[in-house]
């Protein structure tokens, strides 16, 4: 019987008020590339992301663009997920603070309840790496 995964919800506060300086980074596969992972390719709503150098070993995964609407998320599902429906998915969200006027990144994943610790510190060191590469 599969596992129902467990959903993670991550608030990141940014630096920066402009929306399209944030979508850049988190739709264009140039954008994902400075933060996410080695190498990004995106071709017809298909991602493929690579982890690790062509001389070492590499880890490639690929994530199907589930929803996309400009200045505000992007949802995407790895293909290994997609036998579990639109349920899990993963998901960056720009959100405007009422409360300060600066834009939070809103991050939505799914993990197996074993998982759930790490993939919140891989999220963490991804977010603090697109600081470091942008500034946000």
């Amino acid at each position: 019987m599969l596992m129902a995964k467990q959903r993670i919800d991550i608030e990141y506060p940014l630096t920066t008020e402009s929306p399209n300086i944030v979508w850049e980074q988190i739709s264009s596969a140039h954008g994902l590339e400075r933060w996410l992972a080695d190498h990004v390719t995106e071709e017809d709503g298909v991602f493929v992301f690579t982890w690790g150098e062509p001389w070492t070993e590499q880890d490639t995964r690929r994530a199907q663009l589930i929803e996309y609407v400009k200045y505000d998320h992007i949802r995407l599902q790895w293909d290994e997920d997609a036998d579990e429906g639109e349920d899990v998915y993963w998901e960056m969200r720009i959100e405007k603070s009422d409360l300060t006027g600066h834009l939070n990144l809103l991050i939505t994943d799914f993990a197996d309840d074993d998982d759930v610790d790490g993939l919140k510190i891989l999220w963490e060191s991804n977010l603090d790496r697109l600081h470091r590469a942008s500034g946000l």
